[in-house]
């Protein structure tokens, strides 16, 4: 009888595992969004030279998938606009 048989957490809001992991979801978008950058610009060198070198159909592939992730990117930035 009389048992208090619940938790209590007596943490600070910022030591909150939610905010942990916003901050990590911030974290990550950014690097992410970096990461594809990075990929977009090298896909795009890429397809100049697949183009000079005669492969117009693998050139226009890469500019394609650079497209994609550049879309992707977008979304990612919007994404991190609203945490």
């Amino acid at each position: 009888m009389g048992e208090h048989n619940h938790n209590h957490t007596h943490e600070h809001p910022h030591e909150h595992p939610q905010g942990k992991d916003i901050e990590t979801l911030r974290v990550l978008l950014a690097h992410w969004i970096e990461h594809n950058n990075s990929h977009e610009e090298n896909f795009r060198e890429w397809a100049k030279k697949a183009e000079k070198l005669g492969k117009r159909e693998v050139s226009e592939l890469i500019i394609k998938s650079a497209d994609a992730l550049k879309s992707a990117s977008d979304f990612l930035l919007e994404a991190k606009k609203h945490i």
